[in-house]
């Protein structure tokens, strides 16, 4: 029953991961970052997003520390950036995250991209799969891996991921890469489900907010719930953070679902992960 910010998943490892958590993509580092994460922890989320690319890890680990939420209570994520795959550099890149967060373990390790051009994907799970077994994070995943990326890790590695975090939105649902990871019971996970705010005056999900009294966003992160999907909403808006959590007081018919579902133009907003080559 997903009724409340501490519901959470199961793994297949057996943890547990909120259903919803605050992401830190873009948010300044600083001030702007730790505001927003006690913003949200003072709201009652206890799950947060970042990456070491987002550049804010730093600000992310202070705000833990200064917040009074015991820190078992709390599911930290973060990911390893594209220039740092590889077995040796990923557990160094591990390394520096953990002293920039400033925490003992991590909950969830995340590679943050496939890269296939440079062919170091299961090398770099590999070295993941390693930070696992010496207990130092508690669950393990990639971000951005299509099906055929899975494929690989899958056929050449020990661990399967416990978590992929995807673009995913009513424009670009994914059914196929879902319906995927459920039977290899990896948890789909949405990142920008609001598609940086690109749907909030789209006019179908207008009218289902409007049915529901509730805000265009309120709708998305309910869909995605929904669908079984974990979110991770962004905002630096104390009052935003706390709406997009207010998504527990309804539940969406299925006639609404399916509305939202048909919304699905197969076009993602970002770039296709096998054509992503940033380092």
């Amino acid at each position: 029953m997903i009724d409340s910010l501490i519901s959470t998943t199961t793994l297949h490892n057996g943890v547990e991961m909120p259903w919803i958590g605050l992401g830190v993509f873009k948010v300044q580092d600083g001030e702007e970052v730790v505001r927003s994460v006690k913003s949200a922890l003072e709201a009652g989320y206890r799950s947060i997003d970042t990456a070491a690319i987002y550049k804010n890890e730093e600000g992310v680990g202070r705000a833990i520390a200064e917040s009074n939420v015991p820190r078992e209570e709390l599911f930290i994520t973060t990911k390893l950036w594209n220039a740092n795959q590889g077995y040796d550099t990923t557990l160094k890149a591990f390394d520096e995250s953990m002293e920039k967060l400033g925490l003992d373990y991590l909950d969830l390790y995340l590679i943050h991209w496939p890269l296939p051009s440079q062919g170091k994907y299961v090398e770099t799970w590999k070295a993941l799969e390693k930070l696992y077994k010496d207990g130092r994070v508690r669950a393990i995943g990639v971000s951005n891996f299509k099906i055929h990326h899975l494929e690989e890790i899958i056929a050449n590695c020990e661990i399967v991921p416990m978590v992929n975090q995807v673009e995913y939105h009513p424009r670009f649902n994914q059914r196929e890469l879902h319906e995927y990871c459920k039977k290899n019971k990896i948890q789909l996970e949405a990142w920008s489900p609001l598609m940086q705010g690109g749907l909030l005056d789209d006019p179908v999900l207008m009218e289902i907010a409007e049915k529901y009294n509730k805000s265009t966003a309120q709708v998305i992160i309910r869909w995605d719930l929904q669908t079984e999907v974990i979110t991770i909403p962004k905002s630096t808006k104390p009052h935003r953070i706390a709406e997009n959590a207010d998504i527990f007081d309804f539940e969406l018919s299925q006639e609404d679902m399916e509305k939202i579902n048909d919304l699905n133009q197969d076009k993602p907003m970002f770039a296709d992960p096998d054509e992503f080559e940033k380092v």
